[in-house]
């Protein structure tokens, strides 16, 4: 761990990761809520099919998001090595409720913890570079004792926030939302304890992120 990235107390971070997992699951669960209350309105019986299309479509969003943040986050602590396809139907869940486009390229059958977690993070983090659409194409080769990630997002308004950038830099939050810089800050911790090295690359209508770890 770098001197830089000693200077985040580690219940700092745990907090920042509950507060952006929170924001996450919050607005699935309170339309739920608002679902099954209009359920039970008695003046709002004529609303009945919208109310369990809201329900259905945001339990599905909930569950999609809790499957995902159980690996990426690092709560499936159990498993060592996770087979791929297992991880793109976690990060396929989590695209279908984003605008942008998964291309899922990955070149290996199975990784291990460090890993796993690194393609679940860059692909969410590429997605969220692309708020507007695009294509989230994500690949990883391993190569001798190593494996190299590589996650490009592409489209129109592709875009890195600085906060992102400084977390992967393992840099403490600045200016900036907490939510957007801790999952950077948490990659680059893991990669880095896993003997890794995790970096980003921005350019017009691109960005690209970039890791290598111990296979």
């Amino acid at each position: 761990m770098t001197e830089t990235a000693a200077n985040v107390r580690t219940a700092e971070v745990a907090a920042y990761l509950a507060a952006r997992m929170c924001h996450d699951f919050i607005s699935p669960a309170s339309a739920i809520a608002s679902g099954l209350d209009l359920l039970e309105d008695p003046s709002a019986q004529d609303m009945r099919e919208e109310a369990m299309g809201l329900i259905v479509s945001s339990s599905k969003k909930l569950a999609d998001l809790l499957s995902f943040s159980r690996v990426a986050f690092g709560a499936s602590a159990s498993a060592e090595t996770f087979d791929v396809r297992e991880l793109e139907k976690l990060t396929a869940g989590v695209f279908g409720h984003m605008r942008a486009e998964l291309a899922w390229a990955v070149d290996v059958a199975a990784v291990n913890k460090p890993a796993a977690r690194t393609l679940l993070n860059l692909a969410q983090m590429a997605g969220a570079a692309l708020p507007t659409g695009g294509t989230a194409k994500v690949q990883a080769v391993q190569e001798g004792a190593s494996v190299a990630v590589a996650v490009e997002a592409t489209g129109p308004r592709a875009r890195l926030r600085p906060e992102v950038l400084a977390g992967l830099q393992g840099q403490p939050l600045g200016e900036g939302l907490h939510g957007h810089w801790v999952q950077a800050y948490y990659t680059h911790l893991f990669v880095g304890d896993a003997g890794g090295r995790v970096f980003a690359d921005v350019q017009e209508e691109r960005v690209v992120f970039a890791a290598t770890l111990p296979a």
